[in-house]
C-alpha cells in the first residue's frame, strides 16, 4: 500500500463529497422505490421506473464509484491523479444532471430540463474520461487493470452520449428507431462497457489486496477483457445494423468474460494469507454472488423461448432490479466500509502514525450498523426480487421498506466516518515508540 500515501491521493475534499451525494442519492432512491410500488406491473419503461434507474445507475453507482476510483487510481496506476479541478467540476456536474434527469423523468418533462440534464451528465462523463486518460498516461506501469478501467471510462462516454441523443429525440424525432430500440442499447452499454468493466478492472486490484493474495497469472484477466469488449462491441454493431438473432453468443461471450474473473478471484482466494473475513468482504462475496441471478436471467432472455408476454415483462424488470440493486448495490455496500474507513483514515492519522497511539480504519465506523445494514438489506432485496416476479405490491412495499432501512444504517455510518476528526491522541512514551 505503498502508493496509497497522501504524496500520491488527491485531497479528501476531492473524494469525500461523492460519497456524502451517494449515501443521500440512496436514501432518496430508497425513498422513491417507496412510492413507486405501482408502476412495476407494467412495462419498464415507464417514468417512475426510468426515474429509480437514473438515481440507482447516477446518484448511487456511478457518484461513488467516481469518488472512489479517484483515490485508488493513484494505488492502481502508481502515480498521482491528473486534476482535482477537474474532479470537483465532475462531481458538481454529475450531481446537478442527476438531480435535474430523476425530477423531469418522475414528471416526465422530456423538453429543455432533460436536455439540460442529458448535457450536464455527458459533459461530466466527458471530463472524468480526460482525468482518468491523462492519469493512465502517465502511469510508470500499464496493467491490465489500467486496460479495464480506461475502457470502462470510454464505455461510460458512449452510454452518456446514446442517453444525451434519446433525449434530444423526445422532443425532435431523427432516430430511426423506436425509443424502446435505443433505450436496450443504452442499457446494456452501460451495465456491461461501464460497471461489469469497471469493477472487474478495481475488483482484480482491490479484492487480492484485501485477501493478502498475490496472484501472478493475468492470462484469465486479459481473456475476460477481450470476451467481454468483444461480446459487446459486437452486440453494439448487430443491434444498430443487423438484428441477427446472435444475440445469445454476444451475451455467452459476456458470460464467460466474467466467469474468467471470477476464476481469477477464485485463485486469489485460494492463495489468500489472511484467513478471516470481515463484514466488508463478506457482503463483497454476497454480491459477486448474486451477479449469477442477472446473467442467468440474460440468457433466459435472449434463447428466444416462447414465454408469456406478462412473464417475459416481469423477467425484465427483475432482470434490470438483481443488476442496480442486486449486484452493483450489494458491491457497493460491501466495499464502502473497504475502502472510506482507509481513506478518512489515512488523511486523519497517516501524519501521527508512529507518534501518537491511533485507531485502526475499522474503529472509525459502527459494526453493529453494518450488520443489521446487509440483514435489511438482503432482506429488502429477496423481497422486492420476489414481488417484481409476482407482481405483489405488498411484497414490493416490504421490500422497499427493507431497503430504505438499510439505506438509512448505511448513510449513518458513513457520515460517522466523513465527519470524524482525530482528537485526545495519546502520545507513545519513549519506551513504547521504541518497542
Amino acid at each position: 500500500m505503498s502508493t496509497a500515501t497522501l504524496s500520491n491521493s488527491p485531497g479528501k475534499w476531492v473524494v469525500l463529497p461523492h460519497y456524502a451525494f451517494a449515501a443521500l442519492a440512496f436514501v432518496a432512491l430508497s425513498m422513491l422505490l417507496l412510492f413507486s410500488t405501482d408502476a412495476f406491473g407494467g412495462h419498464y419503461f415507464h417514468p417512475k421506473l426510468l426515474t429509480l434507474t437514473h438515481v440507482a445507475v447516477l446518484g448511487w453507482g456511478t457518484m461513488v464509484i467516481f469518488g472512489a476510483l479517484y483515490q485508488l487510481l493513484p494505488v492502481v496506476l502508481e502515480g498521482r491523479l491528473y486534476s482535482e479541478r477537474l474532479a470537483l467540476l465532475t462531481f458538481g456536474l454529475l450531481g446537478a444532471g442527476t438531480i435535474l434527469l430523476a425530477f423531469s423523468f418522475w414528471y416526465f418533462q422530456v423538453g429543455g430540463l432533460m436536455h439540460a440534464a442529458a448535457c450536464l451528465l455527458f459533459t461530466s462523463f466527458l471530463l472524468f474520461n480526460v482525468n482518468v486518460i491523462q492519469t493512465a498516461r502517465k502511469a510508470p506501469k500499464w496493467t491490465i487493470e489500467a486496460d479495464f478501467i480506461v475502457s470502462s471510462a470510454i464505455w461510460l462516454l458512449v452510454t452518456g452520449l446514446v442517453g444525451l441523443l434519446m433525449a434530444l429525440n423526445f422532443t425532435i424525432p431523427f432516430l430511426p428507431e423506436e425509443h424502446v430500440h435505443y433505450l436496450q442499447l443504452h442499457a446494456h452499454v452501460g451495465m456491461v462497457g461501464w460497471f461489469l468493466l469497471l469493477i472487474i478492472g478495481v475488483g482484480a486490484k482491490l479484492i487480492p489486496m484485501f485477501l493478502l493474495a498475490h496472484p501472478k497469472e493475468s492470462r484469465k484477466l486479459h481473456w475476460a477483457y477481450n470476451l467481454i469488449n468483444g461480446g459487446l462491441v459486437l452486440f453494439i454493431f448487430d443491434h444498430l445494423f443487423f438484428n441477427s438473432g446472435l444475440l445469445l453468443l454476444y451475451v455467452s461471450l459476456i458470460g464467460g468474460g466474467t466467469a474468467l474473473f471470477l476464476l481469477y478471484l477464485d485463485d486469489a482466494r485460494s492463495a489468500r494469507q489472511r484467513q478471516s473475513t470481515d463484514l466488508g468482504m463478506k457482503q463483497t462475496f454476497v454480491a459477486l454472488g448474486l451477479l449469477a441471478l442477472p446473467l442467468a436471467l440474460l440468457f433466459l432472455i435472449t434463447s428466444r423461448l416462447e414465454l408469456p408476454q406478462a412473464l417475459l415483462s416481469s423477467v425484465y424488470l427483475v432482470y434490470g432490479v438483481s443488476v442496480f440493486l442486486g449486484f452493483i448495490s450489494a458491491l457497493i455496500l460491501g466495499q464502502t466500509f473497504k475502502t472510506l474507513p482507509f481513506i478518512v483514515w489515512m488523511h486523519a492519522y497517516e501524519n501521527h502514525v508512529g507518534r501518537f497511539k491511533t485507531p485502526l480504519p475499522k474503529d472509525l465506523y459502527s459494526e453493529q450498523l453494518l450488520r443489521w445494514q446487509n440483514v435489511f438489506y438482503l432482506l429488502g432485496l429477496a423481497l422486492l426480487l420476489t414481488g417484481v416476479l409476482l407482481k405483489a405490491q405488498v411484497l414490493i412495499l416490504s421490500g422497499a421498506i427493507g431497503f430504505t432501512l438499510a439505506s438509512l444504517l448505511y448513510t449513518a455510518n458513513v457520515f460517522q466516518l466523513l465527519l470524524h476528526k482525530a482528537q485526545n491522541l495519546q502520545p507513545f512514551t519513549y519506551g513504547n515508540a521504541n518497542a
